[in-house]
């Protein structure tokens, strides 16, 4: 049976790992902090040890931009 952390091993891990990451952490930072109006490359913090935890706070406490809402809204009839 071999050691477990040799190269190969590794390079499988990582070959297998890493989009496994970017789908379920990456992509949808991405969308959340392109529709909270922070430029969208904030989400690769997350490569990065505490970076999520930074991202999520900035996030939290950050004002939003606010967009107009895109529904019409019902037009109230003149008494």
């Amino acid at each position: 049976m071999g050691d477990l952390l040799m190269p190969l091993h590794l390079i499988v891990l990582a070959v297998i790992a890493l989009p496994i990451i970017a789908i379920l952490r990456l992509i949808p930072l991405w969308f959340i902090c392109k529709k909270a109006g922070f430029s969208p490359w904030l989400t690769l913090l997350n490569c990065i040890p505490f970076g999520t935890t930074f991202l999520l706070y900035l996030l939290a406490f950050a004002d939003w931009r606010r967009t107009a809402d895109p529904r019409p809204t019902p037009k109230q009839p003149v008494s």
